[in-house]
């Protein structure tokens, strides 16, 4: 006697169909939710619990019990593992980049009429896209860890202070190519910790340009306590012209390399590139991540290069995305404790005790560090 299941039949509406489709098609979609989808996709169509299982290479027993679990719990719930099986559910660092390139752009370029994100217009934007994207874990994201997400970048888009022109298209590619390069900086920490020669260093370098050099027109005054609490001082000042920072961090050593010019233009990126060459062994590449200034990549810039094959590799980060390269907590700290309102007589003053700082941190080099810890895969990069 042929068996009869007495199960409810499984019916989809369009949009779970839609939502099924979406997970099967993802190369990002763990294998288990995979299969699931695509079982209960295929028990829509009306195909039976055996040939499912014939088609798929799996038991009979498994189709049943994902879609009695769907049937009873609902699809979203029901394409999980159940809880305590296999690793917690994790959110790659592309993913958090993604959220952060979503909200640092209006939700008017998305078709939405607000004029600045809500999170629960983000949490909308995000879930409904995430699988398209290439980050299925974000479909079900709560607004507390998109909140949690945003507020550890420190970008605050809602309180409009900053401009961004034009959003770099190829993003996505070259945010991973510069997390996967603090991954091989991590692999490399470790193999200089095991004694083994490394085969390349990796290096983060930008330029400070437009260093104001002002002076006092009259002096400070300094505070007295019980009387004037502040420093004092006068709204004139005095322009001495501007320098310009060069700096690079050795993410392997944490050692900093400078220069400070006048001017910041090709020349002088070549002149640091040389002073680059010279100070580490020859036999090694040097891997550098930058932004994509036009003097990074001008012809005087190329045909140094050219000059010496193979020496140098530029990981370019996305256009508008500074804070993806490390450089700029670098930046950040010598703002902080050294520009913040510093006055100077002179060019030479101010180039000084700029030198003076780095010199001194160069003296017990901190290693700077990514917060994210990523593996080895570029193309699935996940928090561990």
């Amino acid at each position: 006697m042929p068996f009869v299941s007495s199960r409810e039949p499984l019916i989809l509406n369009d949009e779970e169909v839609r939502y099924l489709e979406k997970l099967v098609r993802s190369r990002n979609t763990k294998a288990g939710i995979s299969l699931r989808a695509k079982i209960i996709l295929m028990s829509n169509q009306g195909i039976s619990d055996s040939s499912i299982a014939r088609q798929l290479g799996i038991s009979r027993h498994k189709v049943i019990r994902t879609i009695s679990r769907v049937l009873k719990i609902g699809i979203q719930d029901g394409l999980n593992d159940l809880p305590g099986r296999g690793r917690s559910k994790t959110i790659s660092p592309e993913a958090k980049t993604w959220i952060i390139g979503v909200y640092c752009r209006k939700p008017i370029e998305f078709g939405y009429p607000h004029e600045i994100w809500t999170q629960r217009l983000l949490q909308k934007y995000i879930q409904e896209n995430a699988i398209d994207e290439g980050y299925p874990e974000l479909s079900k994201i709560s607004q507390g860890t998109i909140s949690k997400i945003c507020n550890a970048s420190t970008i605050k888009p809602f309180k409009i202070r900053s401009y961004i022109q034009k959003r770099d298209p190829d993003f996505k590619e070259k945010s991973a190519a510069v997390l996967h390069t603090y991954q091989e900086a991590n692999i490399l920490k470790i193999m200089e910790k095991e004694g083994k020669e490394p085969e390349m260093f990796i290096i983060s370098f930008d330029e400070k340009s437009g260093i104001q050099v002002l002076d006092n027109k009259y002096p400070d005054l300094m505070p007295i306590p019980g009387k004037y609490p502040y420093v004092s001082r006068d709204y004139e000042y005095i322009r001495n012209g501007t320098v310009c920072l060069q700096a690079a961090i050795d993410l392997i050593t944490g050692f900093v390399h400078y220069r400070i010019t006048e001017k910041n233009n090709s020349e002088e990126f070549i002149e640091f590139l040389k002073m680059l060459d010279y100070q580490y062994p020859k036999n090694v590449k040097l891997k550098i991540i930058l932004d994509n200034l036009r003097v990074h990549t001008s012809s005087s810039t190329m045909q140094y290069l050219n000059t010496v094959p193979n020496r140098f590799e530029f990981v370019f980060t996305p256009k508008h995305a500074s804070w993806l390269n490390i450089i700029e907590s670098f930046f950040s700290k010598t703002t902080r404790s050294v520009l913040r309102g510093i006055r100077v007589k002179s060019k030479e003053e101010i180039i000084e005790r700029i030198s003076d700082y780095i010199d001194s941190i160069n003296q017990s080099p901190v290693v700077f560090k990514w917060s994210y810890k990523m593996d080895m895969n570029p193309s699935g990069v996940i928090l561990i």
